[in-house]
C-alpha cells in the first residue's frame, strides 16, 4: 500500500533552542553521529518502508539542507522515486513565509496535486527514531481511518512537554490536549503491559501523521489554521475518525542542545537505544574518503567516522566526525566532534604553523570535556575546554555554554593556550 502514499518532511523553523548549531543551518541539516544529517533519519525510515516519493519543506537557513539533499538522494531514471526540496516561495495566492506546520503543507498542496496518491505521510525533520511506516499505513487503511497519529507512551513527568492523546479500546482518539499542566489522570490510555510497568501510561503525539488525501485538502483549503498539533488535530477528533498508532521503540525529539548531546553520546553505548548497525541503515551522502588512521590512542566507547587522523592519547565516550584531526597527547572525553568539510593541504598547514595559527582540527596537548565541536573549527595547542569548575550559561564570540555543555561554534578559531 505504500505505493499510494506520498510523504512530506517538515524542514522546521528557526530552531533557536539548538543555537549555535542552527546559526547557519536549519535543524534537519545539523550533523548527527559523525557522518549523517538529521533529515537522513526520516528519509531513511521512508525508503526502508517503501515510501519513495518524498518532499522536504524548507524555509530557514535552508542552503546547507538543500545542498545535502541534492548531493545525496539519486534514483534510477526509470523510477518514480524522488526526494525533492520545496522551499517557501511567493505565489499569486500567498506572499508570506510558512506560518506553521499546517500552513507549510497548505502552501505546498499545488505541488502534491499533480501526483497520484491516496494518503499523505507527514513527518518532522528533526527526530531520531527507527520506524516501519508500512505498519502504520496498513493499520490506517484497514481501520478506514481519516487521520492517524503516531504516539509513544510517556511517563507522567514528561506529559507537560507533549501533546497528549486519549484513546478508547479501538485506538480511536477521543481527546487531545496540547502540553497539559494539570488533570493528568483524565488522560490515561491503554498501553502494553511492558509500558504500564514502566509507568508510561500517557500517549504523546510524535508529530507523525497520516491523512487521507481528500480530507487533508479539505481541512487546509477551507480555513487559515497554521498548526497541526494545536488546531487541525484537536478540531478533527469529533468530526473524523482519528486513530492512534502506538510505537514503543526509541524516539527522541532533537530540540535542545542537551537532548542533541545526549542522543549523540548515547550512540556510543554497548547496546545503544538507536542502533546504527541495524539492517535498516541510514542513507546519507556518499563521500569518497580514506579510512581513518589512529596512532597511539586509547579509545573507549567511541565512534570514529571516515577520513580521520587521530594521534590523541585518550578518546573516551565520544563521537568523532568525518575528516577530524586530533593532535598528540590530547584527551577527549564526552564530546561530539563534528569534523570538517575539507582537508587543509600540507602547504596550508605549514603556513599556519609558521604564523603560529591553529590548523584545522584539534591541536596537541588539549583537554576537552563535555563539549560539542562544530565543523571546520581551528583549536590550537594546549587548549583546555570545560575541564574546571562548572561554567555559567552564556554566548561568546567563539562558543556557547548551555547546561554544562560547551558548544564551539562553526569555523571558530581558538588560539593556543586558551582556557574555556
Amino acid at each position: 500500500m505504500t505505493s499510494k502514499v506520498i510523504c512530506i518532511v517538515l524542514g522546521g523553523g528557526q530552531g533557536s533552542r539548538l543555537y549555535p548549531l542552527t546559526a547557519t543551518r536549519s535543524k534537519p541539516a545539523v550533523p548527527i553521529a559523525g557522518k549523517y544529517r538529521l533529515v537522513d533519519i526520516p528519509i531513511s525510515n521512508c525508503l526502508h518502508s517503501g515510501v519513495e516519493r518524498i518532499y522536504v519543506l524548507t524555509q530557514f537557513n535552508s542552503a546547507s539542507l538543500n545542498k545535502h539533499i541534492k548531493n545525496t538522494y539519486h534514483f534510477s531514471t526509470f523510477s518514480e522515486a524522488f526526494v525533492d526540496i520545496l522551499a517557501a516561495e511567493q505565489t499569486p495566492s500567498s506572499g508570506a513565509w510558512f506560518q506553521g506546520t499546517a500552513d507549510a503543507v497548505r502552501q505546498s498542496l499545488h505541488h502534491l496535486a499533480v501526483h497520484e496518491f491516496d494518503y499523505v505521510l507527514i513527518l518532522s525533520g528533526d527526530q531520531l527514531y527507527q520506524m516501519d511506516f508500512a505498519d502504520m499505513i496498513d493499520q490506517h487503511i484497514n481501520a478506514k481511518a481519516d487521520i492517524s497519529i503516531a504516539t509513544i507512551p510517556v511517563h507522567v513527568n514528561d506529559v507537560p512537554g507533549f501533546g497528549i492523546l486519549q484513546t478508547d479500546e479501538h485506538n480511536t482518539v477521543t481527546a487531545f490536549v496540547e502540553k497539559p499542566k494539570t488533570d493528568f489522570d483524565k488522560l490515561v490510555s491503554d498501553v502494553s503491559p511492558e509500558m504500564e510497568a514502566q509507568g508510561r501510561i500517557y500517549l504523546a503525539s510524535m508529530g507523525i501523521y497520516i491523512f487521507n488525501r481528500k480530507l487533508l485538502f479539505d481541512l487546509l483549503q477551507g480555513n487559515e489554521h497554521t498548526d497541526f498539533g494545536k488546531e487541525i488535530i484537536p478540531q478533527s477528533i469529533d468530526k473524523h475518525k482519528v486513530l492512534s498508532y502506538q510505537y514503543e521503540g526509541y524516539w527522541t525529539d532533537i530540540g535542545t542542545i542537551p537532548s542533541f548531546f545526549d542522543a549523540n553520546l548515547g550512540l556510543t553505548d554497548d547496546i545503544p537505544q538507536f542502533n546504527l548497525f541495524d539492517k535498516n541503515y541510514i542513507f546519507t551522502r556518499a563521500r569518497m574518503l580514506p579510512p581513518s588512521k589512529i596512532s597511539g590512542t586509547h579509545m573507549d566507547k567511541t565512534i570514529v567516522a571516515d577520513g580521520c587522523i587521530v594521534n590523541a592519547s585518550h578518546v573516551i565516550r565520544s563521537v568523532v566526525g568525518i575528516r577530524t584531526r586530533i593532535g598528540f597527547d590530547t584527551t577527549i572525553e564526552n564530546c561530539y566532534i563534528m569534523g570538517s568539510d575539507n582537508y587543509q593541504t600540507l602547504e596550508q598547514i605549514e603556513e599556519c604553523q609558521q604564523n603560529n595559527q591553529p590548523i584545522m582540527g584539534i591541536g596537541d596537548r588539549c583537554q576537552i570535556k563535555n563539549a560539542i565541536i562544530d565543523k571546520n573549527t581551528h583549536i590550537g595547542n594546549d587548549v583546555s575546554i570545560n575541564c574546571g569548575d562548572p561554567l555559567p550559561n552564556g554566548d561568546y564570540p567563539t562558543h556557547t555554554v548551555q547546561d554544562g555543555i560547551v558548544v564551539v561554534k562553526k569555523r571558530a578559531v581558538i588560539p593556543n593556550g586558551t582556557i574555556i
